[in-house]
């Protein structure tokens, strides 16, 4: 299974530029896709249920005093809900009355853009939230087309459940930090219900002399029928934009889909069912607007100005080389952080390098791996939406590196010497959410080990949940592999001292709903997530050509001799004679020994966890000891996979969704079984804690 490396191609030299019109998929047709509405029936069904007055459109008699909308004087126990961030959608439903709500539509409809314009020249007031009325007036669909086109003024914003492909014809927009501008293709954008919704921002247009009308009707003319312009020119403005909204169909969306459990993971889940906006021309496009109740994804000013501070030093003094390391304890919204820092770094430069150091919570690919990668399009969804294969990736095996910390650290540095230091890019370190104890030491390690010029550290409730990372802190600090520098005997006599490497220290604040706690709802919790973003890798097994899912058992699985591979074990000890039991149905990762294997009588075994480069994954479906034969399935180009000699166990498994619900499964489900008993001794795997030792032994080292 050796064959030479393909050639790498060489990019060019990655400075700080302009990005303009580049990147993402080309331009897509309405006839290429399909419609895939979102299910709205348990919706309208829950809507039925509130009474709520007539709309403001029909109303006949004089309209009644409009109350300020920054005020609740009028009911005193309403309870606007507050922000949220990734893995945080619960809502207060139960404080808003009928009264209120009937008085905030009329006020919203009249102060924002929720009625019809009765004169040429009346003016719309600027921001607020694209909702009820106002989707009819400013979104018009394309008659006999998939798609819709969006009129959007300065600063309002279309907070959403649901996918589609987003394309702006004329004006900007944001979404989570990355600016999306005329000229640029279109991209996919991703709101499940296991995040907080996406909001799409309207963003004041650059200032130069143009005929708004003129250049609108041109653009419309190629999407709508007249009639339908003609309303849509109405919204135009000097600061408005136009947006062209498509569904989107894909291998992920498919795959999720054909598993019951996920069959309405893009539509809202059940606390944002009151606040689900239907009947607008966006709803058969599987998108779903959310009223202003629901806040969606925000940042707080602390994070907003760290943003600024730290994308202003890599356009500037740092020449796009800085190196930003962002930590914080558990659910403090460090990925989210991580999404709108490189996404505001792509409206500046092609491309970022990643340094995934969370074993738990991976970005691009699933959990239990270290990788470096360059990324070049916006992240717009969660990580189950955009895994890709790193540049280089060790498998460490274990959602937590507690287990051996030393293998850790020496995967963390064999990653760092592949990085090419002759590519000039920023590179953002995303770390584990373990901050005390050893999670502390390795934390000082990291920032001792790699020449980081930021350290963002988030925490929440005004406090931190381990000490400020200073550089005066970590100049005096215990590392677990490394110690403070301690001053030499011609240090004591020169008056210039070595003066250690300093950074620059954000502590921000994070301020969103349930900020510290593991989310409760659907599809939110870390282990589900982790489940999703398999899924998602999974799902490349799939083609691309629309059609029904195929079952993984259903597909053809490589045939790989023994003697071409060896087989190991990352997170217990197994028997040799039970390794095949162990390993029969699992994921292994697919990786590259630099010794040659070789083998006369039988598989190789392996006795020790190496630290050698990961392409990818496998299931490992099937074992044939007759013929001895590994049967693998993967998503992995044969030309790549012919460099791999080596699959690893690791404690990453496969989703029991795949194991259980898969369409087309009937009868007995193999390996699976509800009669195992873990009170006998010996039923669990055995763990061996390696490097491990007391903090208050430590000091002794």
């Amino acid at each position: 299974m050796k064959v030479n490396k393909p050639p790498q191609v060489k990019g060019k030299s990655q400075k700080w530029k302009d990005v303009r019109g580049r990147r993402s998929r080309p331009p897509v047709t309405s006839s290429d896709l399909t419609s895939s509405p979102v299910p709205a029936a348990a919706i309208k069904k829950h809507k039925v249920s509130v009474n709520r007055k007539p709309s403001v459109k029909r109303l006949k008699k004089a309209p009644k005093p409009v109350v300020d909308r920054g005020s609740n004087s009028t009911d005193p126990g309403f309870r606007k809900p507050p922000a949220q961030a990734n893995g945080s959608s619960t809502l207060a439903l139960e404080n808003e009355s009928i009264d209120w709500q009937e008085w905030k539509e009329y006020s919203s409809s009249v102060y924002g853009n929720g009625v019809e314009e009765t004169q040429e020249n009346t003016e719309e007031a600027p921001g607020g939230r694209l909702e009820g009325e106002a989707l009819h007036h400013c979104a018009q669909r394309g008659d006999g087309k998939n798609h819709v086109v969006l009129v959007m003024q300065k600063e309002q914003t279309l907070c959403f459940r649901g996918k589609c492909f987003l394309t702006c014809l004329y004006g900007r927009v944001e979404v989570m930090g990355f600016t999306i501008e005329e000229g640029q293709q279109s991209y996919p954008l991703y709101s499940p219900a296991s995040h907080s919704p996406l909001n799409i921002r309207c963003l004041e247009s650059p200032a130069v002399a143009r005929d708004d009308r003129a250049e609108a009707s041109l653009i419309l003319q190629q999407y709508l029928l007249p009639a339908s312009r003609k309303k849509l020119l109405k919204k135009v403005r000097p600061n408005s934009s136009i947006i062209l909204l498509e569904p989107i169909e894909t291998p992920l969306t498919r795959f999720l889909s054909s598993f019951s459990e996920l069959s309405k993971l893009f539509s809202p889940p059940i606390s944002e069912l009151l606040w689900a906006v239907l009947d607008t021309p966006l709803n058969g496009l599987g998108v779903i607007p959310l009223s202003s109740s629901v806040e969606g994804m925000k940042i707080s000013k602390s994070v907003n100005d760290a943003l600024n501070t730290v994308v202003g030093a890599c356009r500037g003094d740092m020449d796009g080389c800085a190196v930003i390391l962002v930590c914080g304890a558990k659910n403090v919204g460090k990925s989210t952080f991580n999404r709108f820092l490189i996404n505001t770094l792509l409206n500046h430069t092609a491309s970022v390098d990643y340094l995934e150091a969370d074993l738990g919570q991976t970005e691009f690919t699933p959990s239990g791996c270290l990788s470096l990668t360059t990324v070049t399009d916006p992240l717009l969804g969660p990580p189950f939406t955009h895994q890709q294969t790193p540049d280089h990736m060790i498998y460490y095996g274990e959602s937590s590196c507690e287990s051996d910390l030393d293998r850790y650290l020496e995967s963390l540095k064999s990653l760092w010497r592949r990085r090419s230091q002759s590519q000039e890019r920023t590179l953002v370190i995303n770390t584990m959410g373990w901050v005390k104890g050893f999670g502390l030491q390795l934390l000082v390690d990291m920032i001792r080990l790699f020449p980081v010029t930021h350290v963002v550290q988030l925490c929440h409730s005004g406090v931190t949940q381990c000490p400020a990372l200073t550089s005066d802190y970590v100049r005096t600090a215990d590392g677990y592999q490394t110690r403070p520098p301690a001053q030499t005997a011609l240090e004591m006599f020169t008056e210039s001292p070595v003066t250690p490497r300093s950074y620059t220290h954000f502590l921000v604040q994070s301020e969103f709903l349930d900020v510290g706690r593991q989310g409760t709802a659907k599809h939110q919790r870390t282990n589900e997530q982790r489940e999703l973003s398999m899924l998602g890798y999974l799902s490349q097994l799939q083609s691309d050509d629309p059609g029904p899912v195929r079952a993984l058992h259903s597909l053809t699985p490589y045939q790989v001799p023994y003697m071409a591979v060896a087989l190991g074990v990352l997170h217990c000890e197994v028997e040799p004679s039970h390794m095949f039991y162990a390993s029969n149905a699992s994921l292994v990762g697919l990786c590259c020994l630099a010794e040659k294997v070789e083998s006369r009588r039988g598989p190789v075994l392996l006795s020790q966890a190496p630290i050698c480069p990961c392409v990818g994954f496998g299931v490992l479906r099937g074992i044939d000891v007759e013929r001895g034969l590994y049967f693998l399935l993967t998503p992995i180009d044969p030309s790549i996979l012919r460099k791999v000699n080596c699959l690893l166990l690791g404690a990453v498994t496969l989703p029991s969704c795949v194991l259980t619900a898969q369409v087309g499964l009937e009868g007995e489900k193999p390996y699976v079984t509800s009669d195992y008993i873990f009170d006998l001794s010996g039923a669990g795997k055995m763990r061996v804690f390696k490097g491990m030792l007391r903090p208050s032994l430590t000091a002794s080292r």
